[in-house]
């Protein structure tokens, strides 16, 4: 398996790399320098929604390209309003009876995080309240810049950058109790993913929601939900936030939304929305015409239709790793839509890695021990019996 000489050379040492080159990818699979093939279920750690390469992709950026690329935020573009209207759309195809929510573009996850920590503190200031600590729970992972990191509650993130922004308290997920007593008067908003994808892929307890969201209402705070992973259709529902019933005042996008192209979009209500005015935030590449035109292609493939599939794929998904856990070291399989997790019940969980690479297969480990299974939301029935063929293979090796 070769590895691009001059990586190390010239570029920063911030990823344990795998010790392998891609040259291109196809569908749900990609191809390294040595000509092997390999199921791909990272996706672009849950980015390629529609799988590698889409022909709508190519055609989108080549269209587009030819008519405008980039000229900033100081002007209109038609590409940025038709997606932002695209997104409030499919917040009232939910719910009708729900107001609209606008749309602030950036580029990545961290920074629509960063957007959505500066407007929920701009609100409260902007309604005469002191309000600017926010409260987020333990293995949340919300993102590396520095607001950001300091939302995240896993030390092991922040080691090395102490001191952490002040403002953020952490606090158990799913604990209704401790949440109570963390509330006081300084308390702008929680914000929280309802599934903790890096965190192990740990769900949300939907009476814990609801009692989040009656202290939101009760004590004047800002419910923000982080769906930089579980949003655009990844659990099944353009918004994971539709398995619960419960909306958020703000939300957070990225990851899937472009199909691979860097994008972040941060939403809220219009009425906590009109507390930014010019100047408060900005992003000059974010939502620029070419980057929303593929975004725009993207969401529009996500009907009815296509995120019942990803529904019923994660379910056989689900059902197929429960068939090897009577066999293997596999225990307490959980997931919602094509976000599954599934614990390794052995001593170094990492070696499911590279003995899986050996089978033409890609997986990752997160939490230390949950293998994450996040393939394109395209990945075929056929495609999900391969990759429990392969992981049969590499669990018998492993546990040899």
């Amino acid at each position: 398996m070769a590895k691009y000489k001059d990586t190390d050379k010239y570029i920063m040492n911030t990823y344990k790399r795998y010790p392998l080159t891609i040259l291109s990818g196809k569908g749900s699979y990609l191809f390294d320098s040595d000509g092997r093939k390999y199921l791909d279920f990272i996706a672009g750690i849950a980015v390629c929604s529609l799988g590698h390469c889409p022909e709508v992709i190519h055609k989108t950026l080549s269209d587009q390209s030819k008519r405008l690329i980039h000229t900033s935020n100081l002007f209109y573009t038609i590409p940025q309003a038709e997606l932002a209207g695209a997104l409030a759309k499919k917040i009232q195809t939910y719910d009708k009876k729900l107001p609209l929510y606008k749309s602030f573009f950036c580029n990545s996850g961290a920074e629509a995080n960063e957007s959505a920590i500066k407007l929920a503190r701009k609100f409260q200031k902007k309604n005469g309240q002191d309000r600017y600590e926010i409260i987020t729970f333990l293995n949340s992972f919300h993102g590396r810049t520095y607001g950001a990191i300091s939302a995240t509650g896993q030390d092991k993130f922040h080691k090395g950058f102490e001191p952490m922004l002040p403002g953020f308290k952490y606090l158990p997920f799913n604990d209704i109790k401790s949440l109570k007593k963390a509330i006081n008067k300084k308390t702008s908003a929680i914000m929280l993913e309802l599934v903790q994808a890096e965190g192990g892929v740990n769900i949300i307890d939907v009476n814990f929601l609801k009692e989040i969201k009656g202290i939101c209402e009760e004590e004047g705070v800002l419910l923000i939900y982080d769906e930089v992973q579980t949003g655009v259709g990844r659990t099944g529902r353009f918004f994971c936030f539709e398995h619960f019933g419960i909306e958020p005042h703000i939300i957070t996008l990225a990851k899937g939304i472009a199909g691979g192209l860097p994008m972040g979009v941060m939403m809220a209500k219009e009425e906590i929305a009109s507390a930014f005015e010019p100047g408060n935030h900005a992003s000059t590449f974010g939502g620029n015409p070419l980057v929303s035109q593929v975004a725009l292609e993207v969401i529009s493939k996500m009907d009815k239709k296509f995120l019942k599939s990803v529904e019923k794929k994660g379910e056989y998904l689900i059902k197929s790793l429960s068939l090897l856990k009577e066999k293997y070291p596999l225990k307490d399989i959980r997931g919602l839509g094509l976000l599954i997790g599934a614990d390794i019940d052995i001593k170094e969980p990492s070696k499911i890695i590279d003995k899986a690479m050996e089978k033409g297969l890609l997986v990752n480990i997160t939490a230390g021990k949950t293998m994450r299974l996040v393939p394109p939301l395209t990945v075929s029935f056929d495609e999900i019996d391969e990759f429990i063929s392969k992981l049969e293979n590499t669990l018998k090796e492993v546990t040899r």
